[in-house]
């Protein structure tokens, strides 16, 4: 049967997190003086994002709050007992400088504009609302979807099967008829195919081997080999890169 919908993956599938990321806690820890020690800027950029990995996981796991994740990566990075107002506030400074580095990645609007007219679209994120509304709407592209949903409202987190099928729902629409765009090979890759979806996994970087690629997702290096795989009717496709 078609793929009537493409359901999306927001940080490091349209947005591009890392980059912002980088650039914005460069800004944030220049400006907070915390590059004068011994630690080189990208050391202390790698160790952000480690203990931002590992707060999400436990996020994921139902650990710790939305916001408790935040301020935890905080204290840990800063290895402070900090208050929660403290964290907060800390945060907020840091904020700034992360979304003065907001963009798209530039195949996006390309291939939602292939795809408007063939396909629904909707977005999954193991987020929360009040983070990816915010960043949708300031990246320009919030009403391109017609479904947004996020693991801090859902209860339940990416790769579980129960997240994608929420999306399905959402669109009532069968597994078998969504496809399912994501840059993490497990979390988006795998978790998608496992729970009936078509699942496209997008690896920009081209960092793994065909080894180290998850059994299940097709694979593509860009957007613009989307339309191909989904067999939609545009002049955007490209062949895959991966084959």
């Amino acid at each position: 049967m078609s793929i009537h919908a493409v359901v999306w993956d927001v940080d490091d599938t349209l947005f591009d997190y890392t980059t912002a990321d980088r650039v914005g806690m460069r800004s944030h820890l220049t400006a907070e003086g915390l590059l004068a020690g011994e630690e080189t800027p990208e050391q202390a950029l790698a160790r952000w994002r480690e203990i931002t990995e590992q707060q999400w996981a436990r996020f994921s796991a139902g650990e710790l709050t939305f916001e408790d994740q935040r301020r935890e990566r905080i204290r840990v990075f800063l290895d402070e007992p900090l208050s929660d107002a403290a964290a907060d506030a800390w945060f907020q400074r840091y904020l700034a400088h992360y979304e003065a580095a907001w963009a798209l990645f530039p195949d996006v609007l390309p291939a939602l504009d292939a795809l408007a007219a063939s396909h629904r679209h909707a977005v999954l994120s193991n987020s929360s609302l009040i983070v990816q509304d915010r960043k949708l709407r300031t990246l320009g592209v919030y009403d391109r979807f017609e479904v947004v949903l996020c693991a801090a409202e859902l209860g339940v987190s990416k790769p579980e099967a129960g997240a994608f099928l929420a999306a399905c729902d959402a669109l009532e629409l069968a597994p078998h008829q969504v496809a399912y765009v994501g840059d993490h090979p497990q979390i988006d890759g795998r978790g998608a195919a496992e729970a009936g979806l078509l699942s496209v996994w997008i690896d920009r970087d081209g960092a793994y081997t065909s080894g180290d690629a998850p059994a299940g997702p097709h694979r593509i290096a860009s957007l613009a080999e989307l339309p191909a795989i989904l067999g939609a009717d545009t002049r955007f496709g490209a062949p895959s890169t991966f084959r």
